[in-house]
């Protein structure tokens, strides 16, 4: 499948049924599209079947309950969709997109409790996001923008309003030559990329940071029950900017990242090492299993 996004053949699962991918339309009015009120998961199909998936509808439900959005469908009917949306498309490995958001109603202000809350989940076939960098190693920038304080954002909900940095971050990354950009947090520390987790090896123990202000991600936290089932150290902490030149391997994890070695960040440069070598084809026999 190619082409733009709007513009193609197949099944989106809408508010309860399939229709034909260019009519899974919403009005210009919608809360979501002026005020960020939406949540959604990114999940990637491997063989016919969504890694983590019942992992990914529950966190979609929290995220939902973190906006005070309350999303009508359980757990259950949305694996169900999961299912029905991929055979419409007859696809086995794909990328797999579910969102939910404040629809258009008889409010058009901050307040929109009287407007509905919809869903929809879209699939479609996506190989490496980073091209390229997956096997060579990505380069990465390092962003402006730093991670919001706990106290200003639902920092645990995957809220699209909470990329708008990320995407501005991208975008300059992106017109520097670079894959991606480097974010740090509010108070200064280490803390991801614009769309992934980020971890770090030093003399055969990796070092990770903290999620109390970003998402812990679910691919995240599955490389690090890897990293600990082969013996390997995991260092939960803060890291300083200048503990990055004492780092001898670095990648990126997430759903659409999956694993992702990282050659350079800024001025800093990262050996695609044996161990990280050994984590991308650990998750690959995992997520294929």
């Amino acid at each position: 499948m190619a082409g733009a996004y709007d513009d193609r053949d197949g099944k989106i699962w809408m508010d309860g049924a399939l229709v034909d991918w260019r009519d899974a339309k919403v009005h210009v009015l919608t809360h979501a599209l002026h005020y960020a009120s939406s949540v959604f998961e990114g999940e990637r199909a491997y063989g016919g079947r969504i890694f983590k998936s019942r992992e990914h509808s529950e966190r979609l439900l929290r995220s939902g309950e973190l906006l005070d959005l309350p999303i009508p469908y359980t757990v259950d009917q949305i694996e169900a969709a999961k299912a029905e949306v991929l055979a419409a498309n007859n696809l086995k490995d794909a990328y797999v997109r579910a969102l939910a958001w404040r629809g258009s109603g008889e409010d058009m202000g901050v307040a929109a409790r009287r407007n509905p809350v919809r869903m929809a989940i879209a699939v479609w076939e996506w190989g490496a996001y980073y091209g390229a960098a997956k096997m060579q190693g990505a380069k990465l920038d390092i962003s402006k923008w730093k991670r919001p304080s706990p106290e200003t954002i639902p920092s645990a909900a995957k809220a699209a309003g909470l990329y708008m940095i990320c995407t501005m971050s991208k975008h300059a990354a992106e017109a520097k030559g670079c894959s991606d950009a480097m974010m740090f947090d509010y108070r200064g520390y280490v803390a991801e990329a614009t769309g992934a987790n980020i971890f770090f090896v030093k003399d055969g123990e990796v070092h990770t940071p903290l999620p109390d202000c970003i998402l812990n991600g679910l691919t995240r936290q599955t490389v690090i029950g890897m990293l600990r089932d082969m013996g390997v150290t995991v260092h939960e902490r803060h890291i300083l900017p200048e503990e990055l030149e004492g780092f001898q391997q670095c990648w990126l994890t997430g759903t659409a990242a999956e694993i992702t070695p990282v050659g350079q960040i800024g001025e800093w440069h990262f050996q695609v090492g044996q161990l990280t070598r050994d984590v991308a084809a650990a998750y690959e026999k995992l997520v294929r299993a």
